[in-house]
């Protein structure tokens, strides 16, 4: 488990006086999903979170935050990283770098439950281990970036939890399930998708690099 200053790692979305930036591809009993895009100097209503978040930055930034009885804070970000942001108190953000930044937050319902991402023996961490990389877990997620070459098939693996997964650039996939159903999936980088427990085999179809967020829960 990875704690690096994890705890200034907040994004208002609900406070964003621009309701044309926010868009929401996931709500359901377990997670929301916004995809919500920030100006330059855009700054913030005072607010607060009151449920842990996965983050997902698309772009590059820069963030300064007061805090309602506290010092203020900055962080900064690379394009594509992924950060634990646990609830936090009342304060004001703003976005301090000189580009629009895109930013896709998953906002977490429910407590961890314990149960196990994947199954001992086809978790793709064991079957792929080059492909899948835990970025960091805890009691509710396990976050992986996992990456494919051009052409690249991932044998036959299995999740056993339900999921979210966040492509870093566009995807052509093709998918094929325990059963022998075939899917072939086209997304845009950027755009976040629900998954359920299945066992596939995964090829990516492009001639460039794939990269992708996979958030298991584990509840």
């Amino acid at each position: 488990m990875r704690h690096t200053a994890l705890v200034f790692l907040l994004l208002s979305t609900v406070a964003l006086p621009a309701a044309e930036r926010v868009a929401t591809p996931i709500d359901n009993d377990s997670v929301k999903v916004l995809d919500v895009t920030v100006q330059p100097g855009e700054k913030t209503r005072l607010h607060e979170h009151k449920i842990n978040r996965v983050m997902i930055y698309l772009d590059a930034g820069k963030q300064h935050f007061e805090w309602q009885g506290g010092k203020p804070t900055d962080i900064h970000w690379k394009a594509g990283q992924v950060l634990w942001s646990p609830a936090a108190g009342m304060h004001i953000a703003e976005i301090t770098s000189k580009t629009p930044v895109r930013i896709i937050e998953v906002e977490l319902k429910k407590p961890g439950g314990g149960k196990s991402p994947s199954a001992p023996a086809k978790d793709p961490l064991k079957v792929a281990p080059k492909n899948y990389k835990v970025e960091f877990e805890n009691d509710q997620v396990r976050v992986v970036r996992v990456k494919f070459a051009p052409g690249e098939t991932v044998p036959m693996h299995e999740h056993a939890t339900n999921r979210v997964a966040v492509g870093l650039v566009d995807q052509d996939f093709r998918i094929t399930t325990a059963e022998g159903v075939v899917q072939t999936p086209k997304r845009k980088a950027g755009e976040a998708s629900w998954g359920t427990p299945v066992s596939h085999k995964e090829e990516n179809l492009a001639k460039q690099p794939f990269e992708l967020i996979m958030i298991d829960l584990k509840y």
